[in-house]
């Protein structure tokens, strides 16, 4: 997906969202974008309350999008054209109260939005390693560009369950990206 369709559509879900009255915070790649890392390629995400995120769904199917139910339970989906919009409420089986509550409002594109803080997008990013999922390519440009916003103490708090995530950490340190202390993680 290429950079000024994501722009367009985030700002059609920003607006649509604020004219709602729904609180939210950009997350995923834009939310790497817009605190100076690389553009996202690949779709918009919103975090959203649960007890909201029907209102959010409906009021961006009201601005032209098409909904879609995916089976995770833990978001619903819309489409603007060929842009893939995740509402998500429960990232990484948490709430999102405390990540809202964290963000803060940036500049995106032609628009303004809170945005996840840096240390609460590096912990989503890292929550998804797995088996299956587990290139770590991609998130060491991120953490270099994001590094200085990062409480890299909470991260490592946040991502202990992890075998993944932890090494990912120690690949950071290994490179001299970050400085824990109390290391190895």
């Amino acid at each position: 997906m290429d950079e000024p369709s994501l722009l367009r559509t985030l700002t059609k879900v920003v607006t649509t969202l604020d004219a709602a009255g729904i609180e939210f915070a950009v997350a995923g790649g834009c939310a790497v974008y817009a605190r100076g890392g690389p553009p996202s390629d690949h779709d918009v995400d919103v975090f959203v309350r649960e007890d909201e995120v029907r209102a959010a769904q409906a009021a961006l199917v009201e601005a032209g999008m098409r909904p879609v139910e995916p089976p995770e339970d833990w978001l619903t989906k819309v489409y603007d054209g060929d842009v893939l919009v995740d509402l998500v409420f429960r990232p990484n089986h948490r709430g999102v109260d405390a990540l809202l509550e964290r963000a803060e409002v940036m500049r995106i594109g032609s628009t303004r939005a809170k945005v996840l803080d840096g240390t609460d997008v590096l912990v989503d990013k890292l929550l998804v390693l797995g088996p299956h999922r587990c290139d770590f390519a991609p998130l060491l440009v991120i953490a270099r560009d994001l590094r200085e916003q990062v409480d890299w103490e909470r991260v490592a708090v946040e991502v202990a369950e992890s075998a993944y995530a932890k090494a990912f950490l120690v690949l950071l340190e290994e490179l001299s990206v970050i400085e824990r202390e109390g290391s190895p993680v």
